[in-house]
C-alpha cells in the first residue's frame, strides 16, 4: 500500500494522535523536574529525541485505553508523558548498542555529542566517541528517573490513588524493565548466533520482550487508570494489555520489514542497517529456511558484514523478498493484530474502542 493511500485511510486517526501527542509534549516541556537537568550537555541530550518528534504511539494507546473504559484522559496525561520518556531512554541506549548513527533523519545522541565533544573540548576521535557514549548512557539514566517522576504527578497534581501510582511505577521498574532488557540482549545475542540455533518461537518471544512489553504496559496502565483499579485485577486490564502486546510485537515485525525495504527518507534510518548489523529477524529466518545452499551462502556472506556495499545490501534485500521473508512476516504481523482485535472486542463499543482498532491497523500499515 502506498504512503498516500495509507495516510488517506488513517487521516482521522492521525489527527487524533497528533492532538494527543501535542498535549503530552506540552506537558513534558513544562516539566519542573526537567529544569533541574545539568550540565547543559546532559539536558540537551535528554531532550534531543523529544525535540525531533516521533509517532508517540505508546502515549496514544495509554490515553485511548483510559478513555475506552470511561476514564479521564486528562488524569492520564502524566503517565502518557512518562511512557514517552521511558521509551525514549530505551532508544538512546539502543542506538549505542546497535552503533546506529542516525535516528529520525538526524544524528543519534551519542554521535551528536561525540561531535560536540570534539568541537567544544578538542577531544581526539577515540575520546570524542567515548564522550558521546557517556552522554548517551547518562541521558538515558536521567530520562528513566524522569519517567517515574511523571507517573508520580498523577497523584500530586490530579489526586489519583497513590496505591495505583505505586503499583504502576513498580511494574514498570521491575517486570517491564527486566523483560525489556532481556529482549534487547537476546536481540544482540541472536545476531551473533547461527540461524540454525534459533527458531521462529524464539525470535517472536524476543520481539515480544524487546518491543511488545512496553506496549502491553501502556495498555494495562491506561486501562487501570481509567478504572481506578489499584489491584490491577479487573479483566479488562488483561484484555487491553494482551491486545497491546500482540499489536506491539506486530509493530516490531513491520519495523523489521521497513528496515529491509523501507525508504531511508521516510524512516530516518540508513538503508540496510539491519542487514549490516546481522539482525536475525523473522524475515531472515524464514528466507533462509527456503533458500538453496548457494542462496544461503550469499545471504550469510552479506548479513552481519558491516562493510557490505550498497550493491551487496541490494542483493540481500532481493533474496529476502524473493524467498518469502517479507510476505511471511507481513502476514504474521496482520494475524497478530487480528488476534489482538478479538481481545479488544471484549470492551464495550465506543468511539475510543474504534480509535484503538484503527491504531492497531495503522501499526502494520505504516511506511515510517
Amino acid at each position: 500500500m502506498s504512503t498516500t493511500t495509507t495516510h488517506n485511510r488513517f487521516d482521522a486517526l492521525l489527527s487524533e494522535l497528533s492532538t494527543r501527542r501535542q498535549r503530552v509534549y506540552d506537558y513534558l516541556f513544562a516539566s519542573d523536574y526537567a529544569k533541574k537537568f545539568a550540565p547543559q550537555h546532559l539536558k540537551d541530550a535528554a531532550f534531543s529525541y523529544l525535540k525531533m518528534g516521533g509517532k508517540s504511539l505508546r502515549p496514544a494507546v495509554l490515553l485511548l485505553s483510559c478513555a475506552a473504559v470511561g476514564g479521564s484522559e486528562e488524569t492520564a496525561i502524566p503517565a502518557a508523558a512518562g511512557i514517552e520518556v521511558y521509551h525514549t531512554w530505551t532508544l538512546v541506549h539502543d542506538d549505542i548498542i546497535d552503533r546506529d548513527d542516525r535516528r529520525r533523519g538526524a544524528p543519534t545522541v551519542h554521535v551528536e555529542f561525540a561531535d560536540r565533544g570534539a568541537k567544544e573540548f578538542g577531544l581526539p576521535a577515540s575520546e570524542a566517541e567515548h564522550y558521546g557514549h557517556v552522554i548517551g548512557i547518562l541521558a538515558g539514566d536521567v530520562q528513566q528517573s524522569w519517567s517515574y517522576m511523571l507517573f508520580r504527578e498523577m497523584h500530586t497534581k490530579y489526586g489519583l490513588d497513590p496505591a495505583l501510582v505505586l503499583q504502576l511505577v513498580g511494574e514498570l521498574a521491575t517486570d517491564v524493565q527486566l523483560k525489556l532488557v532481556e529482549g534487547e540482549l537476546l536481540d544482540v545475542q541472536y545476531a551473533k548466533r547461527e540461524v540454525k540455533a534459533l527458531s521462529e518461537a524464539l525470535v517472536i518471544e524476543m520481539l515480544r520482550k524487546k518491543t511488545g512489553i512496553l506496549y502491553e504496559f501502556a495498555g494495562r496502565a491506561g486501562t487501570a487508570i481509567g478504572l481506578g483499579d489499584a489491584s490491577m485485577t479487573d479483566p479488562r486490564i488483561g484484555y487491553v494489555g494482551d491486545f497491546c502486546s500482540r499489536c506491539g510485537t506486530a509493530f516490531q515485525l513491520q519495523d523489521d520489514i521497513l528496515g529491509v525495504i523501507g525508504s531511508a527518507e521516510k524512516t530516518g534510518k540508513p538503508v540496510g542497517a539491519d542487514i549490516r548489523e546481522g539482525k536475525k529477524t523473522l524475515i531472515v529466518y524464514h528466507a533462509l529456511l527456503n533458500a538453496t545452499d548457494a542462496q544461503k551462502h550469499e545471504l550469510l556472506s552479506i548479513i552481519g558484514n558491516v562493510h557490505a556495499t550498497a550493491d551487496e545490501v541490494a542483493k540481500a534485500t532481493t533474496l529476502l523478498t524473493s524467498l518469502g521473508g517479507i510476505d511471511y512476516t507481513r502476514d504474521l504481523a496482520n494475524r497478530m493484530v487480528d488476534e489482538g482485535l478479538e481481545l479488544l472486542a471484549k470492551l464495550p463499543s465506543s468511539r475510543y474502542r474504534d480509535l484503538l482498532q484503527q491504531w492497531a491497523e495503522y501499526l502494520v500499515d505504516r511506511q515510517l
